[in-house]
């Protein structure tokens, strides 16, 4: 009997310490907290335009949500919160021109179901080109004017009676780089452009300079504000923007850059918050089989006007139309009443569907709609115009190239304008 009360004795002992264990691993879990891991950048990377800060977060009680700082952990120096992570990882973009260049430290702050907390740092360095930057080494440049442009662009006489003579658009616009492909919203307040601070450099060297792309400025009563590049990709996925439209909160726009199924392919984004995010392929079949060049959307949406070299057309590029029936793009058709057998093309149509802006030969056409058929184009504005956009007022934004005889060469392009009368 006694062998038997010690062993349970021993049992109950054991079973104490069973209880009294399982009791501290309980309270050691509970005490434990989230933990939280960085896992891109990597410490110490150099970063510009978009960063996708990433990170790790687990907890036995389930993480709520995860805070992103810049240099300190307060409301003021929020980059933002997530609370859904994908593939295990919490990603918050993080546009680092909100910061100036230079090394900063980012907190990830994770917060458990209980309002329990941990925290990982990391260092980066910031280093963002402006345009001022890129065009620094050009100080012994001499920036091209009218006065020293041997072929200024001359409205057509017979369009004097609704426009002003051209006129560069001046700064902060135009600098000694090249200002492209213009686009202005129908308020005439914001202008998109292209910018690349040496047009004649390879266009590998222009994907990776951290400057060449779109930028937009908008106007207050008559001032533009100094451009802003329009980031449409990741620091760490390349890419070279252009040839953008906008019509409402969207923006459709060409871009190199991995994943194109040809050389240049077509893009969206949206204005989401004031910036243009959710960048995506608009695939097919306005891509490869319809070969989209160039473009400009309809006021309502519904039919997209491009420039192309794809068969059928009369030659060189000519200018299309494809039409959204029932929510898809159809065949398009050649817009053959304005086209030749020379390049016609980079389309604008005005907001009320009647008037087809192109280019031609260096110069600026105009077709207008009667009765429903587009007339014969009249030349506007010539030479070495192009890229016609327009506000609603009737104002005629253009781009102009400065060519160099001597060196039979195009050295720069600024955005001109003929305001109407």
């Amino acid at each position: 009997m006694s062998v038997l009360r010690s062993m349970v004795r021993m049992a109950l002992s054991l079973a104490g310490i069973a209880v009294v264990l399982s009791s501290v691993a309980r309270c050691g879990n509970e005490d434990a907290g989230p933990k939280v891991s960085w896992s891109s950048p990597a410490d110490g990377a150099e970063v510009f335009g978009i960063a996708r800060l990433k990170v790790k977060a687990s907890s036995s009680e389930g993480v709520s949500e995860v805070k992103f700082y810049c240099d300190s952990v307060s409301s003021a120096h929020l980059i933002g919160t997530i609370t859904s992570p994908v593939d295990s990882l919490y990603t918050q973009a993080w546009y680092t021109t909100t910061v100036q260049n230079g090394e900063h430290t980012l907190h990830a702050v994770a917060v458990d179901a209980k309002g329990k907390s941990a925290q990982a740092s990391r260092t980066l360095t910031v280093g963002n080109v402006t345009r001022a930057m890129a065009i620094a080494d050009k100080v012994t440049w001499t920036k091209w004017t009218p006065q020293s442009d041997a072929h200024p662009p001359v409205l057509d006489a017979d369009f004097s009676q609704y426009f002003y003579a051209p006129e560069q658009l001046g700064g902060p616009i135009n600098t000694p780089g090249a200002e492209d492909s213009p686009f202005i919203t129908p308020d005439g307040n914001n202008l998109y452009f292209f910018f690349t601070p040496d047009m004649n450099i390879d266009a590998t060297k222009q994907l990776l300079d951290r400057v060449t792309g779109i930028y937009w400025s908008q106007k207050t009563g008559s001032t533009w504000s100094e451009p802003q590049r329009v980031w449409l990709n990741y620091y760490d996925d390349p890419a070279l923007d252009g040839a953008q439209t906008i019509l409402g909160n969207t923006m459709w726009f060409a871009s190199v850059r991995a994943g194109v199924k040809r050389e240049i392919d077509l893009y969206s984004a949206e204005l989401v918050d004031g910036r243009w995010s959710n960048w995506t392929n608009l695939g097919e079949p306005l891509n490869v089989e319809y070969q989209v060049g160039e473009l400009h959307i309809s006021a309502d949406g519904n039919h997209v006007y491009f420039h192309s070299r794809r068969p059928g057309g009369k030659g060189g590029m000519d200018i299309w139309v494809t039409s959204k029936v029932d929510g898809q793009w159809q065949t398009p058709q050649n817009v053959a009443a304005v086209n030749t057998e020379y390049d016609d093309g980079y389309p604008y149509l005005s907001e009320d569907g009647n008037e087809l802006w192109f280019n031609r030969n260096y110069a600026i056409y105009r077709s207008v709609r009667s009765n429903g058929e587009w007339q014969a184009p009249e030349m506007v504005v010539s030479p070495l115009a192009g890229e016609p956009t327009l506000d609603r007022q009737g104002n005629l934004y253009f781009v102009h190239h400065f060519y160099d005889d001597s060196a039979n060469k195009i050295w720069e392009a600024d955005i001109y304008v003929c305001r109407r009368k």
